[in-house]
């Protein structure tokens, strides 16, 4: 890397790197400046420019600090986590960085002459397309979170040029349409073609002998493919820390080739081109095909190798004893088991490109690899066939076998003579197809393994992992889950982040253990203070309204209870069981049993896998209960159910605040932690939830008369499995046979019969694993104590404001410093000034 010094071009002493001014002024001829001489326009212009405008003004008051803290990390030397994931949901930039910089109310002082708001031009930045659910959109808390307690951590991730999909409904159905987030550009990224790394696919191996007469492996005739990355900053809140975001961006070697284009061959020619491209082309392609699976390896190799190799190009240049000493510098959080192909990859490097002993390197491997846990479904641990990693992958094959012969060699001196659990607990599963277990290379690879919820993690030794526990105990621990409040109250709901600031102060944001002092206010003398909060709540709910009316065309009352679903649609969550209390609350006010009734608004919305057929079947029931409700003239105010298409981290910030109650229904041992509860939870809404993940921890944070608990617990379930019979629960209950029977009936799928057929059979299966009715009643029952509470104002007002007091532990600050003090072991380092002997402007 050559040093602007080094060519003298530039005197770097002389670069002023302080931030330009922040005051109104000189953000308003800034905006204009970039609005004309950068973008070029003089008379009118798009909403859109507006947004790009106000994102550069807004990264020049970052690019100082950003230097400088990489330079205060470069200069020092600091030991830096790396943290691996294929998801980052950082939904929109802007005005979260306006929010760490403090610098709103100067904008809005900067453009009060103009006939636009700050909110408007927010609006106008699309959500990027870097994730999916709550697994990306808790990697962008934790990066914002590692940002603000100053902690040297650099996030690696993936830049796909199409998030997952774009979710449009026709005739109630899921449509997936392609999402170009990327169509007009990113203003908050910047290319680093200079940092680009070479990644290797295909090929074959060869055993040869080195300079040293030791025999070696090595990987030759492999098809090259280019990672570029571009880097986006990550701003810690009014602390000067911007950490980055590293998104590698696949591309060939060779743009094509000259002699085919040249011989006409134009389709042969920029095959190869495509063909690398594709690797970050689409967000979690559908792997149920072998070329989808094939896209998803590429993926999670493509992003492992290069964050390593980068990691090491870095790590060189600092080191004086090259890679001998990278354990004690470097620590890698694999998030879920998507990157847990770096634990043999980062062998491969160190033997295959650094010359190292197999010990020698598989000591630094399992001293810096920590592996998180996302789920407690065995089908969701990702397996790949030997075929694939034999024609993809040789060379990374050959290690994960001697890691695995390696493994079993121990397991054996363990228990000598368990054929079973060596078979059970082997790296490659046996069978038709031969796969490879990428949960278990994480494992054997790690020192450290975490769940995210207590019960998680508890469910993980107990059952999932309980072969690894046995066998590594000191391995296993737990980080319950947390989100960002800075995103989730502050930046989503200023109203309710103002309120609270003006009775606490203002340091919660900060420490979020100190909203605990909001509980005195949760006391009914408190009565100026309570309506305040029901003003807000229902001025929040009024912005979710229209969100509704726009994006669904359906009118929500805000004076009714907001009963809200938003999160992944799939079985273990239970999104039917949420539909059937709908169905039932219909069944009563068409026989006229509206008695002490609650007026009730229930949305619904998450994105179903493109090739989970059933999950799409729930939403074209959703859209069709929904139909049917909403037009009836008899129902009017007292029940509306919509779907909110394509659900995203925007709407999220929109949805939170505007909720009463929030449903965390999923099966108990189903869900592993849950995030999205955290959210409603920290803005006042109560939760109506199963004991299952991050649910539990909340019910002891706020207390069971603050919390609608209801449903069996794992232990009953698993005590039920053997003579589960959904037939006679619909039997004794007169509620759900009334229900079933409108759904058997075909009511709400009259001109489209049988349609719903595989649901309702999933329902009254025996072995249906997600025991959807057993937890009926208790849910009909439950739902009803919550109306019943919702018409007691000033009992409702006290229990959402205790809910906000008591969500303190749920700071993803309070996780990160878990992951610190147990896992990473890093130093909090605060910006120091640029040293022009160090600098290094290329990162």
């Amino acid at each position: 890397m050559i040093d602007i010094d080094d060519i003298k071009l530039l005197k770097l002493k002389a670069i002023d790197f302080n931030e330009p001014s922040t005051n109104a002024k000189k953000l308003e001829r800034d905006f204009l400046y970039y609005l004309c001489n950068h973008l070029g326009h003089f008379t009118n212009c798009s909403k859109y420019s507006l947004y790009e405008a106000m994102a550069l003004v807004i990264r020049d008051r970052i690019m100082g600090n950003w230097h400088r803290t990489w330079d205060t990390y470069r200069r020092n030397k600091v030991r830096r986590a790396s943290y691996l994931s294929l998801e980052f949901l950082i939904g929109r930039s802007l005005g979260n960085h306006v929010l760490n910089l403090d610098l709103r109310d100067n904008i809005d002082q900067a453009i009060q002459d103009f006939c636009f708001k700050l909110e408007g031009i927010e609006q106008q930045e699309h959500d990027a397309g870097l994730g999916n659910g709550g697994l990306g959109r808790l990697a962008a808390c934790f990066m914002d979170s590692c940002a603000a307690l100053q902690l040297p951590v650099i996030g690696f991730g993936l830049r796909y040029e199409y998030g997952i999909f774009r979710q449009q409904l026709e005739h109630g159905y899921q449509i997936e349409e392609p999402d170009h987030w990327l169509r007009e550009g990113n203003p908050w990224e910047i290319k680093r073609s200079e940092l680009s790394q070479v990644i290797h696919f295909g090929g074959r191996t060869e055993t040869v002998t080195d300079e040293q007469g030791r025999t070696v492996k090595k990987w030759v005739d492999t098809q090259d493919i280019l990672a570029i990355p571009y880097d986006v900053p990550v701003s810690g809140y009014q602390n000067d820390t911007v950490n980055t975001l590293r998104l590698w961006r696949a591309a060939a070697t060779d743009e094509f080739s000259l002699e085919e284009f040249n011989a006409g061959d134009y389709a042969e020619a920029v095959e190869q081109k495509n063909h690398a491209e594709a690797i970050t082309m689409v967000l979690y392609p559908n792997d149920t095909s072998e070329n989808g699976k094939e896209l998803r390896l590429r993926q999670q190799y493509f992003l492992a190798s290069a964050s390593l190799k980068d990691i090491q190009r870095s790590w060189k240049e600092t080191s004086s004893n090259g890679m001998t000493d990278f354990a004690e510098g470097n620590i890698f959080q694999l998030n879920d088991t998507h990157p847990s192909i770096a634990v043999a990859e980062l062998m491969r490097i160190l033997i295959d490109e650094n010359g190292m002993q197999w010990d020698q390197a598989w000591d630094i491997t399992t001293s810096c690899m920590a592996y998180t846990n996302h789920t407690l479904l065995p089908e969701a641990l990702e397996k790949w066939p030997v075929f694939l990693f034999e024609r993809l992958l040789p060379r990374v094959l050959e290690i994960i076998y001697k890691i695995n012969s390696q493994m079993l060699r121990e397991i054996s001196q363990r228990w000598p003579g368990d054929a079973e659990r060596m078979k059970r607990m082997s790296l490659v599963e046996e069978g038709a197809v031969r796969q490879v277990r990428m949960a278990h290379l994480a494992i054997a690879g790690s020192f450290s393994v975490n769940g995210v919820a207590h019960l998680h993690s508890e469910l993980l030794k107990d059952g999932l992992f309980r072969d690894f526990y046995e066998l590594w105990p000191e391995k296993f621990n737990n980080k319950t889950n947390g989100v960002t409040p800075r995103r989730w109250i502050a930046h989503a709901n200023p109203l309710m982040s103002s309120l609270i600031s003006q009775h606490i102060g203002e340091n919660w944001l900060r420490d979020l253990r100190q909203i605990d002092a909001l509980k005195k206010f949760s006391d009914p003398s408190e009565k100026k203070f309570h309506d305040t909060w029901y003003e807000v709540k229902h001025q929040n709910k009024e912005r979710l309204a229209r969100l509704v009316e726009q994006q669904c065309g359906i009118v929500f009352n805000p004076h009714s209870m907001f009963d809200v679903q938003v999160k992944r649609i799939h079985e273990y969550k239970r999104q039917l069981l949420n539909v059937l209390h709908v169905i039932h609350l219909y069944n009563r006010i068409k026989a006229g049993h509206v008695e002490n009734w609650t007026n009730r608004c229930v949305l619904i919305g998450g994105k179903a896998a493109p090739g989970y057929s059933r999950a799409k079947m729930i939403i074209k029931l959703i859209n069709n209960v929904s139909s049917v409700i909403n037009e009836d003239p008899d129902i009017g105010d007292l029940l509306k159910l919509t779907f909110l298409p394509n659900f995203s981290v925007s709407a999220m910030e929109i949805i939170a605040p505007g909720t009463d109650l929030s449903e965390q229904i999923s099966t108990a041992g189903k869900e592993a932690s849950g995030t999205g509860n955290m959210k409603f939870m920290m803005n006042g809404a109560l939760t109506i939830g199963t004991y299952d993940g991050a649910n539990i921890e909340i019910l002891d944070a706020v207390g069971k008369n603050n919390f609608f608990l209801f449903g069996h617990r794992v232990e009953d379930l698993a005590a039920m499995k053997e003579h589960y019979n959904p037939q006679s629960i619909i039997d004794g209950d007169e509620d759900l046979r009334k229900v079933m029977n409108l759904l058997e009936s075909g009511h709400f799928n009259i001109d489209e019969p049988g349609i719903f057929n595989d649901l309702i059979d999933t329902l009254k299966d025996r072995h249906d694993p997600w025991f959807t009715l057993a937890d009926f009643r208790d849910y009909i029952d439950t739902q009803q104590r919550a109306a019943d509470c919702y018409r007691d104002r000033q009992q409702w007002i006290k229990m959402s404001i205790m809910n906000t007091a008591c969500c303190g532990m749920f700071s993803s600050d309070r996780t990160i410093e878990e992951y610190n003090n147990d896992i990473w072991k890093l130093d909090q380092i605060k910006p120091g000034p640029i040293n022009p002997t160090t600098a290094e402007p290329s990162r």
